[in-house]
């Protein structure tokens, strides 16, 4: 994979980051190093390799549920700076 700076700026505007142009040249080389120990990782031969699908138990950890009072549409809303008719506006509607 060519990792360069249209790269950097696609998966930014994909996850809607606002990177400087500094930020997107500083980025180059890490990703570059990041994907290079990746392509390690894929040397490793498992061909014998049991898969380990969940080596730890898994218990379930949720509390039981509790009826409470929520939030009113007010106080939910009270400390966004972007609201529109009484709900939260998103990056599509800014």
């Amino acid at each position: 994979m060519e990792v360069d700076e249209k790269l950097i700026k696609h998966v930014a505007e994909v996850a809607r980051l606002k990177l400087t142009d500094k930020e997107v040249k500083r980025f180059v080389p890490e990703l570059k190093e990041i994907m290079k120990n990746f392509e390690k990782l894929q040397e490793a031969d498992t061909k014998n390799t049991k898969p380990s699908f969940q080596p730890i138990i898994i218990r379930n950890s949720l509390r039981e549920d509790e009826i409470k009072e929520s939030l009113s549409q007010e106080e939910a809303l009270k400390n966004s700076a972007h609201t529109k008719e009484g709900y939260f506006k998103g990056p599509g509607a800014l």
